[in-house]
C-alpha cells in the first residue's frame, strides 16, 4: 500500500496495511509525547496514517510484541525521522 502525503509517497509494510487510517490517511493530527512535561511541550503533527502506526508501536510495546513493536520503529525512524525522535526515541 502506498500513501501520498506532502509530496513524497510512503509504502506502508505488512501488517501497518491493515491499520484503520480512517477516511483521509493525510488529515494532521497533533501528538504528544506520553512522557513530555504537564504542559506537553513535546509534541508533533502527523497524517493519520502514521498516527495509526505510532499507536500499533505503543500496543505492540504494552502487549510485549517486540517484534512487531521494532518493526514498527523501524519504519518511524526512517520515514518521520524528526517526530520518531520527539514521540519515541
Amino acid at each position: 500500500m502506498n500513501i501520498t502525503y506532502n509530496n513524497k509517497t510512503y509504502t506502508i509494510p505488512k501488517p501497518f496495511d491493515q491499520c484503520n487510517f480512517a477516511a483521509n490517511p493525510t488529515h494532521e493530527l497533533t501528538i504528544m509525547n506520553r512522557f513530555s512535561d504537564e504542559n506537553y511541550s513535546a509534541s508533533c503533527k502527523l497524517p493519520a496514517f502514521a498516527v495509526a502506526i505510532y499507536d500499533t508501536i505503543i500496543g505492540a510495546e504494552a502487549s510485549e510484541d517486540y517484534k512487531l513493536m521494532q518493526k514498527g520503529l523501524d519504519w518511524f525512524s526512517r520515514n518521520f525521522t524528526k517526530e520518531y525522535m520527539v514521540l519515541l526515541d
